[in-house]
């Protein structure tokens, strides 16, 4: 029996990204950035709100060693203003020495502000939206997108928000929660056509405080896309650090190593850091990808990729189909990986 079929009869949970990751995969990192090897936690029952977790490689989908994708999206700053600035001490000293980067990673040409990114993010195509309006306005019909994809094929999804509730469908922003920044509400069918009540939008759209519970508990899904809040996500200037790109970096320094220390990273995760878009321009923004898979230790590369290369990515890791529109035509970022679906 070939290791792949073996592999693929083990029990998988899987989770969404955001880029960092080990260099050797098998280690993570402790809050002060030291390594520490980290026992998983027992499996518990989830009592919270329920969502139907996948615990097999379902008929279709090609086994692979990736088996859970964290994704975290930060903001509107230039690479140049991340690498080897003093304010991002913890990416610049801990990540990138472990990680594998690009160094030319641009947004689409010319597509701004954040909202068209992040619908490019999901559907490979920013449907000719070019503001940050709620979905109220911008809300699209269609199902060619990746949750729904993933939703066909029995892959469990969540978008983990920082600053909702989790008691409705966060159709509107409030506070430092951006819709902006959350582009699975922008379609009908996850939301029942933006209904605020609808159950299938509070299952799959959660608060991030839930992610660490599930965790812990192993009820992570295959697909976790991550928003921090504004001033989490270098977005605005706030007390008391007034440096947004010193604000990210402590952020992701502060939970990172939740994600890099779960069973669920260390047994076949991989966690993305991606910028949604250059300033004064298209790029170079930030993506950073942490994986046992990865070949990390530092390593780099300057092949022309954008968003449309990581949405191409994610259904070749997941194996669904189609690719979503400018996915079709994009490098992948398989020259990132020692292996790759």
């Amino acid at each position: 029996m070939s290791r792949r079929l073996i592999q693929g009869m083990h029990m998988v949970v899987a989770v969404v990204i955001l880029v960092v990751g080990g260099g050797c995969g098998n280690p993570a990192l402790t809050n002060s950035g030291s390594l520490n090897h980290t026992a998983a936690a027992t499996p518990q029952t989830n009592t919270a709100v329920t969502v139907p977790v996948q615990t097999t490689v379902p008929a279709g989908v090609p086994d692979n060693p990736i088996k859970t994708v964290f994704l975290i999206l930060m903001e509107n700053h230039n690479w140049s203003e991340i690498k080897g600035s003093p304010s991002a001490p913890y990416i610049n000293k801990t990540l990138l020495p472990m990680a594998s980067h690009a160094e030319q990673y641009s947004n689409p040409p010319g597509n701004h502000p954040s909202e068209p990114n992040y619908l490019w993010l999901e559907a490979g195509t920013n449907f000719g939206i070019s503001d940050d309006n709620d979905p109220a306005v911008n809300h699209q019909g269609t199902k060619l997108h990746l949750v729904t994809l993933l939703n066909n094929t029995h892959i469990a999804w969540k978008s983990y928000q920082e600053g909702i509730s989790g008691n409705d469908c966060p159709l509107t922003s409030a506070g430092s929660y951006a819709t902006k920044h959350n582009p699975m509400v922008f379609f009908d069918d996850v939301t029942n056509t933006h209904d605020p009540h609808s159950a299938f939008c509070i299952a799959h759209v959660r608060p991030y405080s839930e992610l660490s519970r599930d965790l812990e508990k192993k009820t992570v899904a295959r697909y976790n896309f991550i928003t921090p809040n504004l001033c989490d996500d270098m977005h605005d200037t706030c007390g008391p650090l007034n440096d947004p790109v010193k604000q990210g970096d402590t952020w992701i320094a502060h939970n990172l190593p939740m994600i890099l220390n779960s069973e669920a990273y260390q047994n076949g995760g991989i966690v993305f850091i991606i910028w949604d878009e250059g300033e004064g321009g298209d790029g170079p923004i930030g993506m950073i990808m942490l994986s046992a898979d990865a070949k990390g230790g530092g390593y780099s590369n300057t092949l022309h990729y954008t968003h449309s290369s990581t949405l191409r990515t994610l259904e070749e890791i997941f194996g669904v189909t189609p690719l979503l529109g400018d996915a079709a035509h994009a490098t992948d970022l398989s020259d990132l990986f020692k292996t790759f679906p």
